[in-house]
C-alpha cells in the first residue's frame, strides 16, 4: 500500500446520497478474485446515463470523490473499494459512510474524509471549476478560495494511511520483536520445536 499523506487535484462534484456497494460495483464483477480492472465497471448503472458524471473528460483522472450521506452502504463487498481505487480514486468526502466500507476503505488505502452537509455542499461548488487537497497532515480540506474545513480520523488509521501499512505491512513491521518472541519460545519451551517441519505430527 502506498503512502497517502495529501490528496490533491480534480474532484467528482457528485454528492449523491445513499450510494449502495451495488452501485459502486454490480455483483456480477464479484467473480473474480483480483483488483485489478475493477474500475471498468464502477459506477457501471451511472455511466449507463449520457452525460454521467464519471464519463465527463473535465473529471476523467480525479482523484478525489464527493459523496452524499450513508456513501457505500449495503453489503460488505470489498471489491467497492478495490474498484474504486482502481479508477484512480484515492480520497472520498462525505458527511457519513457505512461502517464496513469506511474499513475497507482504510484497509485499501483510500482516505474517507466525514465533513458536514454545508461543507460538502461547498466543495461541490468548488469542484465544478477548481482543485481541492486534502491534507492528512494537517488534517485538512482546502481550496484556492481559502476554503479550509478540519476533519477528524482515528489516529491509528491516519498513521497507516500516511505509513503506507495495511494489515500485511503492520505485521511486516513487527518482524523483530515476532522473531525475539519466537527465539524465546524454542529455548523455554524446546518440545514445541520441530525440525525439519513435520516430527511429531502424527497423522491420523
Amino acid at each position: 500500500m502506498d503512502p497517502v499523506k495529501k490528496v490533491e487535484g480534480k474532484a467528482y462534484p457528485w454528492g449523491a446520497k445513499n450510494i449502495d456497494t451495488d452501485i459502486i460495483i454490480p455483483a456480477h464483477w464479484l467473480k473474480t478474485i483480483s483488483r485489478e480492472g475493477l474500475g471498468k465497471g464502477a459506477f457501471e448503472s451511472i455511466r449507463a446515463q449520457p452525460g454521467n458524471i464519471f464519463d465527463d473528460p473535465d473529471y476523467a483522472g480525479s482523484p478525489i470523490l464527493i459523496a452524499g450521506d450513508n456513501f457505500g452502504c449495503g453489503s460488505s463487498r470489498e471489491h467497492a473499494a478495490w474498484a474504486l481505487a482502481d479508477m484512480g480514486i484515492k480520497a472520498v468526502i462525505a458527511p457519513s459512510y457505512s461502517d464496513i466500507f469506511s474499513g475497507n476503505a482504510f484497509k485499501n488505502g483510500i482516505v474517507a474524509v466525514v465533513l458536514p452537509q454545508d461543507a460538502i455542499d461547498r466543495l461541490i461548488e468548488v469542484a465544478k471549476t477548481d482543485e481541492v487537497t486534502v491534507d492528512l497532515e494537517t488534517m485538512t480540506i482546502t481550496t484556492p478560495f481559502q476554503d479550509r474545513f478540519a476533519f477528524d480520523m482515528d489516529p491509528f488509521r491516519r498513521n497507516c494511511l500516511m505509513q503506507g501499512l495495511d494489515e500485511v505491512g503492520l505485521t511486516l513491521a513487527r518482524d523483530t520483536a515476532i522473531s525475539k518472541y519466537e527465539s524465546a519460545v524454542d529455548l523455554d519451551r524446546p518440545w514445541l520445536k520441530r525440525e525439519g517441519g513435520n516430527e511429531g505430527v502424527v497423522v491420523a
